[in-house]
């Protein structure tokens, strides 16, 4: 059997308007992709930012105070943050500006323009949905280090009581001279008078005891 193309109904009215409704869709596809990458781009950054900033200026500067096994977790989120944070901006980047091309590349698709531009706007879309949800996973993760560094018990360290005529002061020992130690408790540093002190003793704690019931 033998088979022979014969042409088609000729085209309506209708179909070259839909033939061009669809050629000026493929030619904006791809710069409206970049558009809304830039957008996701810009205000994820600031986001980021916005959280790192916090991050410095309200959590711990020094996660060696935080007791084991803490501080090694602060260590681990903060390592995934930058792990997801810079997945995140290489695929955002590709999306808003496409991957480093040789010149020679250009050449590719020469003939058919139309069909570069889809390709480039559905790899374009796919690095933007990669690049948005990993780029929120950072800003999660950061969020959990600061708070990790917030609510994190402290390393703790050998501590003194000191009680004198004015009351008694627990903390941990920082330096002591001219018959005065300085203490970092609770509520800050606190000097107390070892000269007039009644009694000084080595304490695991400086938590009140609990009340009998």
């Amino acid at each position: 059997m033998t088979w022979r193309a014969v042409p088609g109904p000729a085209g309506t009215p209708a179909d070259r308007l839909a033939a061009r409704h669809h050629r000026a869709l493929l030619r904006r596809e791809l710069p409206r992709v970049r558009e809304s990458a830039l957008a996701w781009r810009n205000g994820l950054a600031a986001l980021l930012a916005g959280l790192v900033g916090f991050g410095l200026l309200r959590g711990r500067s020094d996660i060696g105070s935080l007791a084991a096994p803490y501080a090694v977790t602060v260590g681990l989120v903060l390592l995934l943050a930058l792990l997801c944070g810079g997945a995140g901006g290489l695929s955002l980047l590709r999306a808003a500006h496409g991957r480093p091309a040789s010149p020679g590349d250009a050449d590719v698709f020469r003939f058919d323009s139309a069909a570069a531009d889809h390709t480039e706007a559905l790899r374009a879309a796919q690095a933007l949905a990669r690049g948005v949800p990993l780029t929120l996973c950072c800003a999660a993760l950061l969020i959990t280090a600061v708070g990790i560094t917030w609510y994190g018990p402290s390393k703790e360290g050998p501590r003194v009581s000191v009680t004198t005529p004015a009351g008694t002061v627990c903390g941990e020992p920082l330096s002591t001279r001219g018959g005065r130690m300085t203490l970092r408790t609770d509520t800050g540093r606190v000097t107390a008078d070892l000269t007039r002190a009644t009694a000084v003793h080595a304490v695991t704690s400086c938590a009140p005891p609990p009340a009998n019931g």
